[in-house]
């Protein structure tokens, strides 16, 4: 049965992308569902601020389907709460104080789940099993360092292009159109991310350290920078 599964899996990928996810530790006969991770790190509050705000966040990720749930809590005593998800086929944003009080809540649109979408293919570097299981991802080679892969359909329809170190690790996802407001005007602007520091977590091989950027009018600038504390896999739901 394994052997089937198997086939069916090399028939369907690309052999880059195959090869990629048995490189960073999937393998076809372990499939586990969900992916778990702790992370801390620092966010800007809004583009051109000066300053950062620290935050500790947990984050689920689905590796059959496109969905994951990452909460963090930011400031003094975790007064800010932020949950931004893509769950059932939506996209999901709010800001929290105290963890009751609405301070700012994304309504639901399509640049909304188009925006959220690309953020979970531009992650696959932290659940490698969704390479291999995620029937809905697309992918094509894209350059002899770099892979493209979408999902979504119509004015969802989301990719990204990873591009790959010299160990053939994701090291970089970029996309040219992510929406920077859920609402019009929805300004498509260049988007990138950055993997680092792989270490080795059971059979896996995950960056440890990521960081994420808006480039406008040319000029990149970095909002999110995060680094793993924690990362497990089981067969929970998102």
């Amino acid at each position: 049965m394994m052997a089937e599964d198997d086939l069916l899996i090399r028939k369907r990928l690309p052999a880059a992308v195959y090869d990629l996810a048995l490189r960073l530790g999937a393998s076809p006969e372990m499939s586990r569902t969900t992916v778990k991770l702790k992370q801390t790190g620092r966010m800007k509050q809004r583009l051109g601020a000066t300053s950062w705000m620290s935050f500790s966040a947990t984050q689920t990720v689905s590796t059959c389907e496109c969905a994951f749930d990452w909460r963090a809590r930011f400031g003094p005593f975790g007064m800010i709460s932020v949950r931004d998800a893509l769950k059932g086929g939506q996209g999901r944003l709010d800001v929290m104080a105290l963890g009751v009080i609405p301070i700012a809540r994304a309504e639901h649109s399509s640049a909304l789940m188009r925006g959220e979408l690309m953020r979970y293919l531009a992650e696959l570097a932290w659940a490698p099993d969704a390479i291999l299981f995620n029937t809905t991802l697309r992918w094509r080679e894209d350059g002899p360092d770099s892979l493209a892969v979408s999902a979504g359909v119509g004015e969802t329809a989301a990719e990204v292009t990873l591009s790959l170190d010299s160990e053939g690790r994701i090291a970089g996802a970029f996309a040219p159109d992510r929406p920077r407001s859920a609402t019009a005007p929805i300004l498509p602007t260049p988007w990138r991310g950055r993997f680092s520091d792989y270490r080795q977590h059971g059979n896996m091989w995950l960056p440890s350290a990521g960081e994420v950027a808006w480039e406008i009018d040319g000029k990149e600038t970095v909002y999110w920078q995060g680094r793993i504390e924690r990362w497990d896999a089981s067969n929970d739901g998102v």
